[in-house]
This record gives structure tokens, C-alpha cells and sequence, in this order.
């Protein structure tokens, strides 16, 4: 991806590295779910991490641990962004008002002052990512007359506590709809080149832009829906809702990953390429394979490698939402 060393950094970054994550109790004083690492009866630290990801692998909601699996699929269309007239001036081909290049005003946007410059280097790249995420999704929420508020993104180091409950580095990247958070632990892209074979920067600005979609589907209801919809059927249809769930975040990445590289030309040769291997190696079939040598596509979460890199290219060939509408398919 390229940046430069004046390229904005989001300010909308928490870092608890080296704090410590505290127990495993939850918000209001429920009890999670500990698993004994090591020792008699208990699991490695390899095997939970494997475990995490095959669970919670780019986001799986944490509330899917409390609560039950979720009568039918919800009736949810994804909005479709305003097309501004056409101008022959014009040289961005999605003129939304207040986007660079737009022929329209850009209205009362407020600009993000940048961060100070002294952090790590992945430090620095997650904030110009979700800075990223961030001039996009103002944007897009605007051409369809809704207000976008900016997520935060927690970085930690092996726990921390969450409106969700005790966050794990196990569980891999997450969102937490309850306090509209992102968390990353960025030793989890460590595993990502080493035990998934997926390198690369551009991988790694997938995951957030994933987490970042779980985001938007918080704010335009979605995901209330489809938490309501798995309280009303069994865990085989429950899975199957979280399965659109997880493919329309890949969409929306892809979706974002267009209209970014519109904007800002981030995009250098190999970039996709490194986004649809990442979600390839971590397809529910591709970790069943590697864990248990075989496939339960009824326990599939997150969708199959062949479905969360065609989820990813529909979005990012189109760049429009109204291609992500996961539920109302009729393929899945």
C-alpha cells in the first residue's frame, strides 16, 4: 500500500499494549468462558490460538459467545448510495458530495488532526488504515443522508476487558457492537504470515477493514437483526445467518478497498492478491482441513475460502453496498 509520511493517521486509536487483560469476568458481573491453558486436561497455547481464530477469526461478534443461536433470514437491503448528476467536469467517478474530486461542496466535514509520529511502525500503518476507513465511510454514509460515527480501535496485548466481555489475542481481531470498538492484538498478524501463509500489507489493512464493516452493519441495524433472527432458529440456521453476516463484512472490505484506492490510489500491484489469499487460507473449510481433516460445512461461521474471496471481489469490483446484500442472495 502507499503512504507517505504526511498521509493523516486516525485519532480514534487506543493503545493498551502491555497493560494486561485482567480476568475473565463480564460486564455486570456474568461469568465468560475460560478455557485452562496447559496442563492436565488443558490445551496449549498453539491449539487455543488455532481454536480462536477458527471461532473468531476476523470479527465473529462476541456476543455469539452469551447468547443463543439466532425464524427466517432477516429482510435486510443493504442502502444505495445517491448517484450525484453527472458532470462532464467531473473526474471522480463516484461523485459524492464532500469527496475529493466531487463537483459538490464538502459541506461541514470535519478534518482528524494527525497523531504524534513517534509510534511503532504497525502502530502507525493501523492508524493511516483506519484513517482510511474513516474518509470512505463519512462519505459513503453521507451520499445517503446518514450521519457515519467513527469507531475506536483498541490495540492490546493478550487480554483486555471489553463492553463484551474479557477480550483474548486467541480470539483474533474482533468487534464489540456493545461499545462499537474494534480490537486488535497485532501479534495476531504474526500468525497470519506464519501459520496461514497470507503476508503482506495489504492483508493486514483486510483485517481492519473487515472489522470496520461489522461496524457499519452495527450502525445501519444489521446486526441487531440478525442477532433477533439467530435467537429464533436453531445453531445449524443460526450458523448459516452468521455466514451471511461475516461474507457481507468481506463485501463492504472490498466495497472500501475501491473507493479508497478512487480517493487516494493506495493500491500497489499484488495488494488484492495479498487480500483474497488472506481470506482464502482462513476460510471455515481451509482451518476444518487443517485442525481436523475433514469439512462441516454446518459449522461453517465465516463462510468457505471459495465464498469469502468472491464476497471480497463483488465489493471490490463494484464499490457500491447495494452488491452486498448477503442475505437476500439466493446463493447461500
Amino acid at each position: 500500500m502507499r503512504y507517505e509520511d504526511d498521509d493523516r493517521e486516525s485519532k480514534n486509536v487506543e493503545d493498551r499494549r502491555g497493560q494486561g487483560g485482567g480476568g475473565f469476568g463480564f460486564p455486570g458481573g456474568g461469568r465468560g468462558i475460560q478455557i485452562p491453558i496447559g496442563g492436565k486436561g488443558g490445551m496449549s497455547l498453539t491449539t487455543l490460538l488455532i481454536l480462536g481464530a477458527i471461532m473468531l477469526f476476523f470479527g465473529i461478534n462476541p456476543l455469539d459467545i452469551l447468547l443463543g443461536g439466532g425464524q427466517g433470514f432477516p429482510d435486510i437491503q443493504m442502502p444505495q448510495q445517491q448517484e450525484a448528476p453527472k458532470r462532464p467536469t467531473s473526474q471522480n467517478p463516484f461523485d459524492i458530495p464532500g469527496m475529493p474530486g466531487s463537483t459538490e461542496p464538502a459541506g461541514s466535514g470535519q478534518t482528524t488532526p494527525s497523531v504524534p509520529q513517534n509510534e511503532d511502525a504497525m502502530g502507525t500503518f493501523i492508524k493511516r488504515v483506519l484513517a482510511d476507513t474513516e474518509d470512505v465511510w463519512n462519505r459513503v454514509f453521507q451520499s445517503f443522508g446518514k450521519t457515519y460515527e467513527e469507531p475506536q480501535l483498541v490495540l492490546f496485548s493478550g487480554g483486555t476487558q471489553t463492553a463484551c466481555g474479557t477480550g483474548m489475542s486467541a480470539m483474533g481481531p474482533f468487534y464489540c457492537p456493545l461499545d462499537r470498538k474494534v480490537y486488535v492484538d497485532l501479534a495476531f498478524y504474526d500468525e497470519l504470515k506464519r501459520r496461514f501463509n497470507a503476508p503482506g500489507d495489504f492483508a493486514q489493512a483486510y483485517v481492519i477493514a473487515h472489522e470496520v464493516g461489522h461496524h457499519v452493519q452495527a450502525l445501519l441495524g444489521i446486526a441487531d437483526q440478525v442477532q433477533q433472527a439467530k435467537s429464533r432458529v436453531d445453531e445449524r440456521e443460526g450458523n448459516r445467518l452468521q455466514v451471511m453476516m461475516e461474507l457481507q463484512a468481506d463485501c463492504l472490505a472490498g466495497v472500501w478497498a475501491n473507493l479508497n484506492d478512487q480517493l487516494k490510489k493506495r493500491l500497489e500491484p499484488g495488494d488484492i492478491d495479498e487480500a483474497l489469499n488472506a481470506a482464502s487460507q482462513i476460510g471455515d473449510d481451509m482451518i476444518q482441513k487443517r485442525t481436523q481433516g475433514r469439512v462441516v460445512p454446518d459449522a461453517f461461521t465465516h463462510g468457505s475460502a471459495a465464498q469469502r474471496v468472491d464476497w471480497f471481489k463483488r465489493g471490490f469490483q463494484s464499490g457500491q453496498m447495494k452488491v452486498c446484500d448477503t442475505f437476500n442472495s439466493g446463493e447461500l
